[in-house]
């Protein structure tokens, strides 16, 4: 089980929110790219960035900040990104620049063709970021509710070629309260793409859980308040996910 250290940028610095909203945003570092140092340093093998105000603008906001991250860390470790991403060219600016995985979330729900054209442009780098309450999806930074259940979204993206599918359930997003491994493991079992987990690991008790399901095809964790608050010690969690996935 990979755990995978999450960046979120908002106005070029490193903040965590409670359930997507903007104004509940707690910054941790003004200097992201030396937080995205200090994981690699921890033995994070992989970032995930997202951009915040560009989820919201519909086009990037952090761009400056997100290659100084690449250039500092990208030739050590794979860094995956998301926020903002609308269109071809900022795939192909972002991965000319050394981003490893585009994630593509609000736009793949609202324009599908737009996702199966990147895939078919970008083999082998695109995700696409699924946010759920209830098994329904959610666009634009959570703020709107669609009528789309998850895996019947995420059969059809899978076929269009994504890399995996990132799972966020926005009900625990940020709230450190614990995986929903149930909605989580419902999601792995129906494809045959990985499944990176994301919203709500609080402790060592969800690494444990997380594990004991990894062979369902969640290959991937992504954590962020709980080792922001210290709450998970990123270091040992790696340690006992490589031990428990060995």
């Amino acid at each position: 089980m990979l755990l995978i250290p999450a960046i979120d940028l908002k106005d070029g610095h490193c903040v965590r929110l409670r359930q997507g909203e903007m104004d509940d945003a707690t910054v941790f570092s003004e200097d992201p790219v030396a937080m995205a140092r200090h994981w690699v340093e921890l033995g994070a093998r992989r970032l995930h960035l997202v951009d915040l105000n560009g989820a919201f603008a519909g086009k990037p906001r952090n761009e400056e900040v997100i290659k100084a991250i690449v250039t500092e860390v990208g030739d050590e470790i794979p860094v995956q990104l998301g926020g903002g991403i609308r269109d071809l060219d900022i795939i192909e600016r972002y991965l000319d620049d050394g981003i490893s995985y585009v994630i593509i979330g609000t736009a793949a729900v609202k324009n599908p063709g737009f996702l199966h054209d990147a895939c078919s442009a970008f083999p082998g780098h695109i995700l696409v970021g699924l946010d759920a309450k209830e098994g329904k999806v959610a666009t634009d930074g959570w703020s709107k509710m669609t009528g789309h259940d998850v895996v019947d979204l995420a059969r059809k993206f899978e076929d269009y070629g994504v890399e995996g599918v990132i799972y966020t359930d926005i009900g625990r997003d940020g709230m450190l309260s614990g995986l929903n491994i149930e909605a989580t493991v419902k999601l792995a079992q129906a494809l045959r793409i990985p499944v990176i987990a994301s919203g709500g690991i609080a402790s060592l008790n969800d690494i444990d859980a997380l594990c004991s399901v990894e062979r369902e095809g969640i290959e991937a964790a992504i954590t962020g308040r709980a080792i922001y608050e210290g709450t998970l010690d990123f270091a040992a969690a790696q340690a006992r996910a490589d031990e428990l996935g060995g």
